[in-house]
């Protein structure tokens, strides 16, 4: 194969298909530099229009949380706080749950016809409007956990995190609203990654007396697990960038709060509410807090690069 390669690249060419080569690189060269182009761009844009509360608050505006347009004064610290926990959180419930349903839909566990059903039902999820999710956890998802609330607050109110006497919308209902987002991303990832496991790696562990759950467990999840960690990641990115769902059920309250019962805020959110109805240096401290959002995201997907490199495995 590789004499046929080297071949076919020695081969005398003419020079209309020189040309044609050389414009086609070329072209496919500008057309590739565009993305790189438009993200500086964008980069260049939210910086410079933050560049006024940054110079004026620098990075006290990470670490505190007053927000008060009316003494002009301005902190970020509960949208980031919000941000980062829910999506951490959400992800943390989402990976079990993903990563078993794709271990379920392509392991032998029930017949095909269920498999199949079942991985239809989940990519449905991810063609759920998500303005249609968050009314479905307003007029369902809290009325249903509000019990399941109040139960965490007395009996584990001891801990920071369920501290707060819950009233309504809150955090934890954010969390719960991005699971449900998340899981089509994982698991259809996970689904595609184990998929492309070579059958070989499996009859090789059966063959020298391994179970089912050892070779899933020490043979097919670690062959598999760059494109997992890469799924994780991509669902990381979304769950941090959420706007709607989470901005209808989360409470949308700047006041710092440890308590995932209690209202809360995330940087989507908080852009969502006020950039409509903000004028002066409100608009420069939420250009501030979308810069935030962005580097956030923009380290996400640079580490799940890295992870996906470093956890490549070549057969």
């Amino acid at each position: 194969m590789e004499e046929k390669l080297t071949l076919f690249k020695n081969r005398k060419r003419f020079g209309i298909e020189k040309n044609i080569d050389i414009i086609f690189k070329n072209t496919a060269l500008v057309l590739s530099s565009f993305v790189a182009i438009i993200l500086l761009g964008i980069i260049l844009v939210v910086f410079f229009q933050s560049f006024e509360s940054f110079s004026r608050y620098g990075l006290k505006f990470l670490v505190t949380s007053e927000w008060n347009p009316v003494k002009d004064e301005y902190g970020a610290f509960t949208a980031i706080y919000g941000t980062l926990v829910t999506s951490f959180l959400s992800l943390l419930i989402t990976i079990p749950l993903g990563v078993g349903t794709a271990i379920f839909i392509t392991e032998d566990f029930v017949p095909k016809v269920v498999r199949e059903i079942i991985g239809s039902f989940v990519e449905l999820l991810a063609a759920i409007p998500s303005v249609v999710l968050g009314l479905w956890a307003i007029f369902v998802m809290e009325p249903f956990f509000r019990a399941f609330f109040v139960f965490l607050h007395n009996f584990f109110g001891w801990i920071p995190l369920f501290s707060t006497e819950p009233t309504g919308r809150n955090s934890l209902l954010a969390i719960m609203i991005l699971v449900v987002m998340l899981l089509p991303i994982v698991t259809s990832i996970a689904r595609d990654s184990l998929n492309q496991v070579p059958k070989k790696l499996r009859n090789a562990a059966y063959g020298i007396g391994a179970s089912r759950w050892k070779t899933i467990f020490s043979v097919i999840l670690p062959a598999a697990l760059s494109g997992i960690m890469a799924g994780v990641l991509l669902a990381l990115g979304r769950a941090m960038g959420e706007t709607m769902a989470v901005t209808m059920i989360i409470g949308n309250s700047n006041a710092f709060s440890w308590s995932l019962l209690s209202p809360g805020y995330t940087i989507s959110s908080m852009l969502a509410n006020q950039f409509g109805e903000a004028d002066g240096s409100q608009v420069s401290s939420l250009f501030y807090a979308a810069f935030v959002l962005m580097i956030l995201s923009l380290v996400v997907n640079i580490f799940a690069q890295w992870l996906v490199k470093k956890f490549s495995l070549k057969y």
